[in-house]
């Protein structure tokens, strides 16, 4: 499958480390527990806690919902959100069957849950009806300790009376992902700390600035990919609406109502308004939202501008809470989610509350209830004109409404034309003569693409037949980039994967002047924009480009854009090192991936780069993402070479690794046991790889409840490893910390303690005494030590455990945390 060895997901060199903590408080119904297992942190520091927990059988449920016939939609809203969210509840609409004793099943509901929400809005304190219920916690619980009455108010409405005193959760005016978490946040009764420092309220300077900027200059933080259009025309009624919607503290979400097409000007109009804007800014933000994977990368990017400290945190999901809380703490901000598809992929990245400012770019309508839609449509005639004669610096605006009509008003076709025009010196009236022969040459080639409206592929064959005739190293680059992502392509890609190159594009690869010579007539005729870094391409102008192609050339130029991503993509993407790179590669990985499986050409690069971007979003957090690239990897492989082949046991070990990390138990262990049968008919009983394969195994055992499986799976792997590398090896240093902890589950503690002493004394030796790796052994120890009773000794080791991970991890890593946790349990 080419030369290049294919990573294995994050076991080739470290297998899978626990380590061992308290059980929180933090799951619902912590009260019912009657036994569990110990919360485990697989992967080696960086990946996901999992906690398991056995409940006991009760009748008691977590929450009566009290409310008003006139927000029962509200009622219904708040119990799904809470049955989703793992407590019980009880809702009249739901629970309240026909035929059943109204007073007695509401005596029912107050007694037999531990808290009553109150669903408050005028209609519930206007009726007689509701009071009894809301007073009957309110008795029970008087003092507000307990939680027992919990208001949320979903509506205008002012409180009297007892109700008047008791704190409530308030969503008004909030969108439904801030409302989902202000809800979920409230009935915690739990101290809500921020995880970043606030604001002090005596400084004046409560921005990002430390002084007051040039007038015109642009915001210090600041990552708009493009650059400002110097022909933008009209639109003045949608940044006029836009200044307003904004002003309320809304998100506005730009839209589309021509049915999926392009070419409008969404961007354009986002582009617009933030440099019309720059004043009003300290910090501006442009987040590429087409795939949620890019989504998160670029969001998560924003805590490196702002030098917090968890910008090199493991889990994104860490680094995206963090960014959205800072957000929610400072003023003077936009955010732009370019090109999303649906609202459900950019709510859980909204702040709350109204501190700045949110664009939202999309083909789809549907944005009630997230944003204020703005629809957009093609330009008014008199703008279209007005933007033909600025461009072109002719008079003519007869000729221009014509042409104008011809081009349907669309932005994108207006500005190709308008480029040919000043490129060329050709006035409105030639080009509107080429432009009928052309686009009649087109219709009768081949039926109209559903995907863009004829006008744009008129206009692009207009343009790009004029560039082949300038350089075939020009149109051959577009050709290129039309199988990548269409914003921010690298320029070094060139140099890097000059060997999959055709003989066209190797001059241009190496030769700076050679390749400003190729880029400059695209950019002439407006098909990129290029920067000193990096060339954009408009994704209509690339899907036109791909249609134009016959299928060898589809093939040729797939195949080039993926074996060129591959050889850039770092092989050890799991590796926090590698994460910008693989951060800025990432669309361009996923689109060059999605266009090779089509077309059916280059698989070993396809499979190859699938597995490292899998790699990459599971060290991320990304699991469900992870599992899509694993999945299409392992089909991939199977096809190639067969179900039983090394390489795809690698495949399945990592998919097996990602649905663990999702809780699916049972289907990682079928992959576990897959790869691990394959392993041993290759490579025989013995083999350290072999012996990663078994300790994934035992892993999942222990998260099934399985101890003594996991403990003979632990024991073997321990034996290869010893046999393969001596008695004093890192990697031996894993398994018998994992032998430790399955060790102090099945009771043995003096066991445990003399295998996390083993690990610890090994690790100390290899990483020094102050390494990360030497802080799991560390608490490992001191937990084993709490649980003989020796408080004095699990203390000092909790306490240098601490330590470590302060150091390198910073206080609010989970690690952090839950060490802390840990120390404070002794008190």
């Amino acid at each position: 499958m080419g030369s290049r060895d294919r990573k294995q997901g994050g076991d080739t060199a470290i297998g899978e480390y626990c380590l061992f903590f308290e059980l929180s408080s933090e799951c619902p119904d912590s009260n019912n527990l009657s036994h569990y297992y110990y919360k485990v942190l697989y992967g080696h520091i960086s990946s996901s806690i999992v906690i398991f927990w056995k409940r006991e059988g009760t009748k008691v449920k977590d929450f009566f919902i009290s409310y008003n016939s006139a927000d029962k939609t509200w009622a219904e809203w708040t119990a799904w959100t809470l049955d989703e969210a793992g407590y019980t509840t009880i809702l009249q609409a739901w629970d309240f069957r026909p035929g059943s004793n109204f007073v007695l099943e509401m005596q029912r509901a107050t007694s037999e849950t531990k808290h009553t929400i109150a669903i408050l809005s005028p209609a519930y304190l206007n009726a007689l009806y509701t009071q009894p219920e809301w007073a009957a916690a309110f008795v029970q619980d008087p003092t507000g300790k307990k939680g027992t009455l919990l208001p949320v108010r979903v509506r205008e409405c002012d409180l009297k009376g007892l109700l008047s005193a008791i704190t409530y959760i308030d969503l008004v005016d909030l969108n439904e992902t801030a409302a989902k978490e202000g809800l979920l946040q409230g009935i915690k009764q739990e101290r809500i700390k921020p995880l970043v420092e606030p604001v002090f309220p005596g400084d004046v300077r409560r921005s990002v600035t430390e002084q007051p900027r040039f007038p015109g200059a642009l915001p210090p933080i600041w990552n708009v990919p493009h650059n400002r259009n110097p022909n933008f025309t009209g639109r003045e009624d949608h940044l006029a609406s836009l200044k307003k919607d904004l002003s309320t503290g809304k998100p506005a979400a730009l839209t589309q109502a021509i049915h999926g097409l392009g070419g409008v000007g969404k961007t354009q109009l986002a582009l617009e308004y933030a440099y019309r804007n720059v004043a009003e800014y300290d910090l501006v933000w442009w987040v590429r939202s087409e795939e949620p994977a890019t989504l998160a990368t670029d969001y998560s990017s924003l805590a490196k501008a702002l030098e917090l400290p968890e910008n090199e945190a493991a889990d994104q999901l860490v680094i995206i809470k963090t960014v959205k809380h800072w957000l929610e703490q400072h003023s003077k901000w936009l955010l732009v989610f370019d090109n999303a598809k649906d609202r459900a992929d950019v709510n859980d990245y909204l702040p709350q509350g109204k501190t700045g400012h949110v664009l939202i770019t999309s083909r789809n309508v549907n944005w009630r209830g997230t944003a204020t839609p703005l629809d957009v449509k093609v330009l008014e005639r008199k703008e279209s004109v007005d933007f033909l004669l600025k461009r072109t610096g002719y008079t003519d605006r007869e000729a221009a409404d014509v042409l104008a009509e011809a081009l349907g008003d669309l932005p994108l076709a207006l500005e190709q034309a308008g480029a040919y025009m000043e490129a060329k010196g050709r006035n409105i009236s030639y080009y509107l003569n080429m432009f009928t022969v052309h686009k009649n040459k087109l219709l009768n080639r081949a039926a109209p693409s559903t995907d863009y409206p004829d006008t744009v592929a008129t206009t692009w064959d207009i343009a790009f037949n004029e560039v082949k005739q300038i350089s075939h190293s020009s149109a051959d680059l577009l050709n290129l980039c039309a199988f990548l992502a269409s914003d921010d392509i690298p320029v070094e890609l060139l140099n890097s994967g000059v060997q999959y190159l055709p003989e066209s594009l190797t001059a241009v690869a190496a030769d700076p002047l050679a390749f400003d010579d190729a880029v400059d007539p695209l950019r002439r005729y407006s098909l990129v924009e290029i920067t000193a870094e990096s060339i954009s391409v408009h994704r209509l102008v690339q899907a036109v480009n791909r249609d134009r192609l016959d299928g060898d050339e589809k093939k040729k130029w797939a195949e080039a854009a993926v074996r060129i991503i591959d050889e850039a993509f770092p092989f050890d993407s799991d590796d926090v090192r590698t994460w910008i790179v693989c951060s800025r590669l990432l669309s361009h990985a996923l689109a060059a991936a999605e266009h090779a499986e089509a077309l059916d050409v280059a698989l070993d690069s396809t499979g190859r780069l699938l597995n490292q971007t899998g790699l990459y979003l599971k060290e991320r957090a990304q699991f469900a993402e992870a599992k899509g690239m694993h999945e299409r990897a392992l089909a991939i492989y199977e096809a190639e070479y067969g179900p039983d082949h090394p390489d795809v046991a690698t495949n399945v070990n990592n998919l097996g690794l990602v649905l663990k990390a999702l809780g699916d138990m049972e289907g990682a262990k079928k992959m576990f046991e897959r790869a691990l049968a394959i392993d041993e008919a290759t490579y025989g009983l013995d083999h350290p790889t072999v012996a990663i394969r078994v300790n994934n195994l035992g892993g999942v055992l222990q998260a099934l409840g399985n101890m003594e499986g996991a403990k003979k799976m632990y024991e073997r792997a321990l034996a290869i490893d010893e046999a393969a590398y001596g008695p004093n090896h890192p990697q031996v240093a894993i398994y018998v910390n994992n032998l430790g902890g399955v060790l102090q589950a099945l009771g043995d503690l003096e066991g445990a303690k003399k295998m996390f002493e083993r690990a610890l004394a090994i690790d100390e030796s290899t990483y020094g005494l102050d390494h990360p790796d030497v802080a799991i052994d560390v608490n490992n120890l001191g937990f084993v030590l709490e649980a003989l009773g020796d408080m004095e000794g699990a203390k000092k080791m909790y306490e240098r455990a601490l330590s470590i991970f302060t150091e390198y991890l910073g206080e609010d890593h989970p690690n952090t945390v839950t060490v802390q946790n840990n120390l404070d349990s002794l008190s």
